[in-house]
């Protein structure tokens, strides 16, 4: 088998990795010859790495480090930097001059953009009301916003007076809303009076005064009109003082920036939510800078002046990994609506327009894209793109082969995996190594990254779960209202004590990447033998006539059997032809045992707010248990359609 793409000499020359190889060879006298050499000494010898990245990225202390880790007997317990002070908002906002910093563009067509010294500005007026609305070091600062230009200048005059930012998007429901911002009590709340969405326009105020009801702590809302001009303070019914964006504050001047400690809470992320109320996942500032310094600068080679762009709300985490971007000196493209309107090639179309360098999506939408038959290498010049990012779920193999088929064969394809946990990556992408197909590049730099066995024994082959056997500077500060850590060590540490487990089912290639075969939670077990969903999930794909699949295993008969939901293209049947058509395509490229005993259509399939499918509320919903947190899901009605199913009772 051969690579997809390998890097030509010239290029990989030219990566901040490759000089940062480089860079750590000659201060420290050693021969570091490739990545797999250079990530080894990255674990080998994790203080020296991490110093490494703060003096790579001038990173700037207030009051400097006592060392660079103070570790514990196990994980969790470590200090990085202990002593040190910096400002998050500092680091994004150190470029001052008139390029441009940020485009925002709607579904409408709006188009707005800000540069560097025009975003320092907002942030500076802003962050000026704040204060005198009281906001200071350790208050919360919730947004409840679509993907605009107010929503980064929120965050960054936020955090620059060391209050902790938190934000949902407009699509999440009302109890998913409460149930988050009302653990945190929020001091400030921003929030969007209607956004776009599919060329209608939806009005948020019901919604909003519904979850204002629910927030006593709130003392100040800042209303921005966005896509509902008229609203008005007196719009709604809060306890809180309530002011327009636009006569909240004024911009101009200098922000001032507030040194808090290393570990100081930054964001409050929030698990899906799916298996009961979310978690409130707060992670520090001084981890969360170099995490996504290392990210950015070396694993996506995003250079001062390249476009970035990532389709994201602000109801997930790769909204707080974009917006990084601007502390490596990037432009960001921010889009707020359908990927899909007014067509599939909509996204598409702004990398061409914007002159976007590394552009990142859902394996999602590359799926779907190809399901709509776009051919943008046909139709497109995509002479910008040089990196195309993939997340949310694993990225089939026949989506990297669609890529390089029907999109750009010159191109750094990598898909990359992590998570809200860590609001990072484990897993990602390497300028300078091939792009092998079905695999994540490789472990992140840093990074401890294994597959382990049940007996916690590690697998050089085979499928496991995947940990991480030391401590890295991203791991949370810790939950929310969780003052002994105990759910937080449930969450990750009792499985393996000492050692992080993520979650994800996995396994390791000869190249050095990984493949990720779907959640662990959501391994299907038919005969005692573990199957990831996504081996089924590629599988199916494949099929013309399925546009989305969800498979569960269903208790039956003292075992377990594997049941697949399909959901079909308009029109077609699910007739005997199809269901052994998809029946043989799973058996010949699989085993016998990922073969459904049951293949039933459905004309939906739920999923996350951020489109991931979820197997576990599904089968909850086919053997009567409860799906505590329905507010989670973008759809949730779709889950009726798998209650009390009688195909499933014979």
């Amino acid at each position: 088998m051969k690579p997809l793409w390998t890097p030509s000499a010239e290029r990989i020359a030219a990566t901040r990795l490759d000089a940062f190889r480089r860079q750590v060879n000659q201060r420290h006298g050693l021969e570091l010859a490739d990545y797999p050499a250079l990530h080894a000494w990255s674990i080998e010898h994790r203080e020296s790495f991490w110093q490494a990245i703060v003096e790579s990225f001038d990173v700037r202390f207030h009051s400097p480090p006592r060392t660079v880790l103070d570790e514990g007997p196990q994980m969790p317990d470590a200090r990085w930097f202990p002593g040190a002070s910096l400002n998050f908002a500092e680091h994004l906002l150190r470029r001052r001059d008139d390029a441009t910093a940020v485009v925002a563009i709607g579904e409408d067509g709006s188009r707005e953009s800000l540069s560097y010294a025009e975003l320092a500005a907002q942030v500076a007026g802003l962050q000026r009301a704040l204060r005198d609305a009281g906001v200071g070091m350790g208050d919360r600062v919730a947004a409840f916003m679509p993907n605009t230009w107010q929503t980064l200048v929120g965050m960054l005059a936020a955090t620059s007076l060391g209050a902790t930012w938190s934000s949902c998007s407009p699509d999440f429901g009302t109890q998913g809303v409460i149930d988050r911002f009302g653990q945190i009590e929020p001091k400030v709340l921003i929030a969007c009076a209607g956004y776009r969405y599919a060329g209608k326009v939806l009005d948020l105020t019901g919604k909003l005064n519904e979850i204002l009801a629910q927030l006593p702590s709130l003392q100040e809302l800042v209303v921005v009109p966005y896509a509902r001009p008229e609203a008005s303070p007196a719009d709604y019914k809060s306890v809180a003082r309530t002011t327009l964006w636009n006569d909240f504050y004024q911009g101009g001047g200098e922000p001032g920036f507030t040194p808090v400690p290393f570990a100081h809470p930054l964001y409050i992320l929030y698990s899906s939510g799916t298996t009961g109320v979310p978690k409130c996942i707060v992670h520090g500032t001084g981890g969360v800078l170099l995490q996504h310094l290392k990210e950015h600068g070396l694993h996506t080679d995003l250079h001062p002046g390249d476009v970035l762009f990532y389709y994201t709300t602000c109801g997930w985490m790769m909204w707080n990994w974009l917006v990084s971007g601007l502390a490596v000196g990037a432009r960001l493209v921010l889009y707020d609506g359908s990927p899909f309107h007014p067509g599939p090639e909509r996204l598409v179309d702004l990398i061409d327009a914007e002159g976007i360098n590394v552009f990142g999506t859902s394996a999602k939408y590359i799926a779907a894209l190809e399901k709509a038959g776009a051919s943008p290498a046909r139709t497109h010049r995509l002479d910008s793109l040089r990196t195309m990012l993939s997340t949310g779920s694993p990225l089939a193999h026949e989506s990297f082969d669609y890529v390089y088929r029907d999109i750009k064969a010159d191109l750094c394809l990598s898909s990359i995996s992590g998570g809200t946990d860590i609001v990072s990556c484990f897993a990602l992408g390497n300028p300078t190594a091939p792009v092998w197909r079905g695999e994540l590049q490789c472990k992140g730099l840093g990074m401890a990254v294994e597959v382990w066995d049940d007996d916690g024994k590690r697998l050089r082959s085979g499928k496991g779960e995947l940990v991480c056997t030391r401590h890295f500077p991203s791991i949370p500060v810790g939950f929310w209202n969780d003052p002994r850590g105990e759910k937080f060590h449930d969450a990750y540490f009792a499985t393996f004590p000492g050692i992080w487990a993520h979650g994800d089912y996995a396994e390791e290639t000869a190249h050095g990447g990984l493949v990720i075969h779907g959640r662990s939670d959501a391994v299907l077990n038919p005969g005692g033998v573990r199957i990831g969903t996504a081996e089924i999930y590629r599988q199916v794909e494949k099929i013309d006539e399925v546009l989305e699949s969800i498979a569960i295993g269903q208790d039956w008969q003292g075992d377990v059997r594997v049941v697949l939901f399909v959901r079909l293209r308009e029109g077609v049947q699910l007739d005997e032809a199809l269901q052994e058509k998809i029946r043989r395509t799973i058996r010949a490229n699989t085993t016998p045992r990922h073969v459904p005993a049951k293949i039933i259509a459905v004309a939906d399939i739920p999923h996350t707010l951020s489109g991931k499918i979820v197997e576990l509320a599904v089968r909850n919903v086919v053997h009567g248990r409860p799906v505590k947190n329905t507010d989670a899901l973008a759809n949730p009605q779709a889950l009726e359609l798998y209650r009390d199913l009688a195909e499933l009772k014979t």
